[in-house]
Order: C-alpha cells, then sequence, then structure tokens
C-alpha cells in the first residue's frame, strides 16, 4: 500500500511486525467457509492474509484515503466487501446474512475501544467470535475477576455478554509510528445462553456504573440512591462490601431487585 501518513483523530497506529501478525492470524484460524468483518484494517496487514483464506471478507475504514487504496487493491475479488464508514454509527444489522454468523476481527482505535465494545454487545448475536487489539490496560480490565484493582464496569459488562480470554501481549514495536502503551490481544465469545441473564440489561449496567463511579466507597453508600442497607442484607449482600468484591451473579441479583421493585 502507498505511503500514508498516521492520522491521530483517528487513533492510527499501524501494525506492520510479520511474527504478531502471524500470531494473530494463528489465533484467529480463518476457515474457507467464515464470513469475517474487520474492524480498522489500517494498511491490510491482516487483510492481504484473510481476503484469501475466508469465505467473505467485509471491511469497516473510516479514512477515505486507505477506502480508496482497498478499493483499488481488492476491487477484482467478489467475495470482498468495503464499508467506508464510522464504525461507531455503523448498523451491523444491515449486514448481509451468511450461513454461518460472522466472525470478527480488528485492532480497535484505542480512543474509542470502550463504547465500541459496547455497540458491539448490542450486536453480539450476529457474530461467532471477536478478536481485538486493544490497549492492554483495557484487555486487564475487560478480563479482571472480584477483588482485583482492575474489576469494574467494563469487565463485569464484557463478562455479562462474552467469554473474554485474553491471548497475548503486543508491544508498541510491532507498530508505526508506535503508540505510547502496551497492546493485547483478547478473544470474545458471545454467551449463545447468558448465564446470569437480568430482568434488564440497562438496569443491571446502571447499577454497575453507579456503583464504580465511587469505587472505593462501600455499596451501601455508592447505591444509595438506587437501594438501602436493609434491601441489600435481604438480598444477602452486605453493604459494607466495596463493590469490587461483588461477582456479575449479585450485581444481577440487585439490578432485578429494583426492575421487580419498579415494574
Amino acid at each position: 500500500m502507498a505511503e500514508h501518513r498516521a492520522r491521530k483523530r483517528f487513533g492510527q497506529n499501524f501494525l506492520q511486525e510479520a511474527n504478531i501478525i502471524e500470531r494473530i492470524i494463528i489465533a484467529l484460524d480463518p476457515q474457507p467457509d467464515d464470513a469475517i468483518l474487520e474492524i480498522g484494517p489500517g494498511q491490510g496487514a491482516l487483510t492481504d492474509r484473510l481476503v484469501d483464506q475466508c469465505g467473505h471478507l467485509d471491511v469497516i475504514e473510516i479514512d477515505r484515503d486507505l477506502a480508496a487504496e482497498f478499493r483499488w487493491r481488492y476491487d477484482s475479488k467478489p467475495h470482498f466487501t468495503l464499508h467506508n464508514a464510522d464504525v461507531l454509527k455503523f448498523d451491523f444489522n444491515s449486514l448481509p446474512p451468511r450461513t454461518k454468523p460472522y466472525r470478527m476481527i480488528g485492532n480497535l482505535p484505542y480512543n474509542i475501544s470502550t463504547p465500541l465494545l459496547f455497540h458491539l454487545f448490542a450486536c453480539r448475536h450476529l457474530f461467532s467470535d471477536m478478536l481485538f487489539m486493544l490497549q492492554l490496560e483495557v484487555v486487564e480490565r475487560m478480563t479482571a475477576t472480584p477483588g482485583n484493582k482492575n474489576y469494574g464496569r467494563l469487565g463485569i459488562m464484557t463478562g455479562y455478554y462474552c467469554d473474554a480470554e485474553k491471548l497475548f501481549n503486543v508491544p508498541p514495536t510491532a507498530f508505526h509510528p508506535q503508540p505510547k502503551v502496551q497492546s493485547a490481544i483478547v478473544r470474545l465469545k458471545p454467551w449463545q445462553t447468558l448465564p446470569h441473564p437480568a430482568l434488564d440489561a440497562d438496569t443491571l449496567e446502571t447499577v454497575v456504573r453507579t456503583a464504580f463511579s465511587q469505587r472505593r466507597k462501600t455499596l451501601q453508600n455508592s447505591l444509595k440512591t438506587h437501594v438501602d442497607r436493609d434491601t441489600l442484607s435481604a438480598l444477602g449482600i452486605d453493604g459494607s462490601r466495596r463493590p469490587e468484591t461483588l461477582s456479575l451473579a449479585e450485581y444481577v441479583t440487585i439490578s432485578d431487585a429494583l426492575t421487580a421493585a419498579n415494574a
């Protein structure tokens, strides 16, 4: 691909290290009948490999110059579709149905990673798995367990919707230009059946967000606008505990009690 100056507003850092590219492809293990969706293909480090290894490849790229390059490079391939769009505004339900659920891969722009993940959770039914490169700190938050310093809203809601597994770290030297942070690869597999389904997922997210907005406070203080100490006790939850000690199941218990009370 022709020389392209990375654009800071798009959070562009282009993957270039062959060893890392190979490890990512091995982790994804694309099959000839797979429909794969790639987010933020950059200069095509993964795209070049994927386009000839899967049944159909859809690519979402916001940068018009890069999109033009992809059209020129892959226009002759009938199983390649380019979407020159902002992934945060992209309607994933508009993708044509395939014989199998889509698989997703992407080097997610770090400046929009959290809102993008929640955007994807909302349409997770379209995907069998998602393999992402993200800032290491974000991956550690996504995969943290109760009691861990990184445990919070992102990890709880990720676990609510998906099985998350950190695969390996990626050093800054794997990119051009080099980011100032470490990166990591994470695999998400949307649950076929939610392990802890809430009566209302929006209420669950509100409870979790509120609890961790003041994570150093006890639960009875951080959630006092939603639930009192006696109600927590009746649910079998000690209000003097801190938000990072509760499991997903316990947050669902609180959420369901609020949903039922407001019905």
